[in-house]
């Protein structure tokens, strides 16, 4: 509907807007122009928000509308919960690491081995995070069945490797975000956030196990939540 497409244009701009403000305020908050790793890390950042999101909008509305989606009457009661503490400690964790790195030196100088480690944890994140909005159109960031849309089981693409591929993704960003930068507060809350990861897919699988069609078999395929041959 028109409607529709003014909402999500507006929204889409907004977006923009917000990611560019995200990653200015990383780069003032270090007190460094020069910050090599922060610059490396904001464009990390606003280039994959950016793909996914001029993906969704040309070849996938219906998941882009959903990705925006901050609640629903079918949402699990504990997730709205989960989604308030996820949105805080995002944020805490955005904003610790240039201030531990590079405003306070709070953190210890990290050697250029680690730092280069943690920007290839960052492509492999780009690349989970990405596959997972191609190949799920039904990639909703609130656990619930959405049944408005006839959701189906996906157990193909990167869903055919593991059971979560954009948890994983989420998780090589936030261990590898504050490796490279050089940031052990930013580390700390990273493992704050896995934690968190983990105790919300083993709560999502109890729904979908119950809920979505065919996803006990699925389980029996696909046997790894996040890591082939270890969990």
């Amino acid at each position: 509907m028109p409607g529709e497409e003014k909402i999500t244009k507006i929204r889409v701009i907004f977006t923009v807007f917000f990611l560019t403000l995200i990653t200015s305020t990383i780069l003032i908050l270090s007190g460094d122009y020069r910050w090599i790793e922060g610059w490396f890390f904001s464009f990390w950042f606003i280039i994959l928000c950016l793909a996914a999101i001029v993906y969704l909008y040309r070849k996938d509305p219906a998941l882009l509308a959903e990705r925006y989606r901050q609640n629903a009457d079918n949402q699990a009661g504990w997730d709205k919960y989960f989604m308030h503490a996820l949105k805080l400690l995002f944020l805490i964790w955005l904003f610790i690491m240039p201030l531990d790195s590079k405003k306070f030196h709070w953190s210890p100088a990290f050697p250029v081995w680690l730092k280069i480690l943690g920007g290839f944890a960052l492509l492999f994140s780009a690349f989970f995070m990405y596959r997972s909005y191609t190949d799920n159109t039904y990639l909703s960031p609130l656990v619930r069945i959405q049944s408005e849309r006839k959701q189906k089981l996906v157990s193909t693409g990167v869903y055919g490797c593991i059971r979560h591929p954009l948890y994983l993704g989420g998780i090589l960003m936030f261990l590898g975000g504050p490796v490279l930068l050089g940031s052990i507060m930013g580390l700390l809350a990273g493992i704050i956030l896995t934690l968190l990861f983990v105790g919300r897919i083993a709560r999502e699988e109890k729904l979908l196990q119950k809920e979505l069609g065919g996803y006990e078999t699925y389980k029996k395929k696909v046997k790894f939540r996040l890591i082939p041959f270890i969990w």
